[in-house]
């Protein structure tokens, strides 16, 4: 029965990074920061490497499931597909019906996440604030690298996943907006709903090819630079906080003469009128404007009941994530046990 329970909170957290990879500005890697999971997760992942190849290839299923802890990463990532399956569609609700409140609710989870996460910080010296304040330079400038065209080629999807995955596992860095920089988040994500295996196959290789990679590089920094390293996820998060202020306006596609960009329902792109006001009223059905960024942060309209609103979801997400901290369901001696 304890196994049974262990198993089911590594299902709610995996659901939980899952859920976050979906959004642009949250980070799967911050979720499993917070709940004691990330070094474990990170060096599992590592495990997997020439020696764990031998065991599988010679039919040691037993060692290898041991070596690589197969049970927990395949609890873990079972949470997460399930959690992207069922959430995908939900958070694209929430997002054309409720984006203020919704983002308002993400940015109060990621607020009370700066506590949490900064408090593994074992010694704020000088090399913590500075790979700190780096940290959150580094996820703000992430705001205003130019979007790409994006492509569905399979080398550009196998560098998406591995460029998006890297991310994911960084707390702090969305993979989502990654995604969205490189200009295949609404093309990925709609392949995630559809279950569009020709874009999923070649992304998904790409994820494991750059999962593999980038854990042995952050567990040996975890092992030598800890402080710094937690210095430097912290800042991370702080600035994705900027990603995540609800209160803020969308940057969409357009043309060389300033016409939207509106995908069709046959997944066309149509350029239509340099007007959005005429654009929008012009859509229908399942047509969108096309996102490929953000512009204009603005403080709460404090007249606005919706401002009101969006402030009580924050306020929300912040005191869930204070409650589950307090409670103690995050521990820093988490991480000390998987080592």
């Amino acid at each position: 029965m304890p196994k049974l329970i262990d198993d089911l909170v590594l299902l709610l957290k995996g659901s939980a990074m899952g859920a976050a990879n979906v959004i642009p500005g949250v980070s799967g890697g911050t979720v499993a920061f917070l709940t004691g999971i990330y070094e474990r997760l990170i060096n599992a992942i590592k495990a997997f490497d020439v020696n764990a190849i031998k065991l599988l290839s010679t039919l040691k299923f037993k060692e290898f499931s041991t070596k690589i802890e197969l049970r927990f990463l395949f609890t873990i990532g079972l949470g997460g597909f399930l959690s992207v399956l069922s959430l995908a569609r939900v958070l694209e609700v929430l997002f054309e019906f409720y984006q203020t409140q919704t983002w308002a609710f993400f940015f109060g989870l990621i607020l009370a996440s700066v506590i949490g996460v900064s408090r593994f910080i074992e010694k704020w010296s000088f090399s913590a604030w500075a790979s700190l304040i780096v940290g959150a330079i580094g996820a703000i400038t992430l705001l205003f690298i130019p979007q790409t065209e994006g492509g569905d080629s399979f080398a550009y999807l196998l560098l998406c996943g591995v460029a998006a995955i890297s991310s994911m596992i960084i707390p702090g860095i969305s993979g989502s907006f990654v995604l969205l920089v490189m200009g295949n988040y609404q093309m990925i994500l709609g392949a995630i709903v559809d279950l569009d295996f020709g874009i999923l196959f070649p992304f998904s290789i790409g994820c494991i090819l750059g999962i593999i990679c980038l854990s042995h590089l952050i567990s040996w920094i975890f092992k030598k630079y800890r402080n710094v390293a937690v210095g430097l996820i912290t800042g991370f998060v702080i600035g994705s906080l900027f990603l995540i202020w609800p209160w803020k306006d969308h940057k969409y596609e357009t043309n060389d003469n300033g016409e939207y960009a509106v995908k069709v329902e046959e997944g066309d792109i149509e350029y239509r009128s340099n007007k959005i006001e005429e654009v929008i009223r012009s859509i229908k059905g399942e047509e969108e404007l096309i996102i490929i960024g953000y512009k204009n942060w603005s403080f709460p309209n404090m007249i606005d009941p919706s401002s009101w609103y969006a402030i009580i979801f924050a306020s929300l997400g912040f005191f869930i994530v204070i409650f589950i901290d307090r409670m103690g369901k995050v521990k820093a001696s988490d991480n000390e046990n998987s080592k």
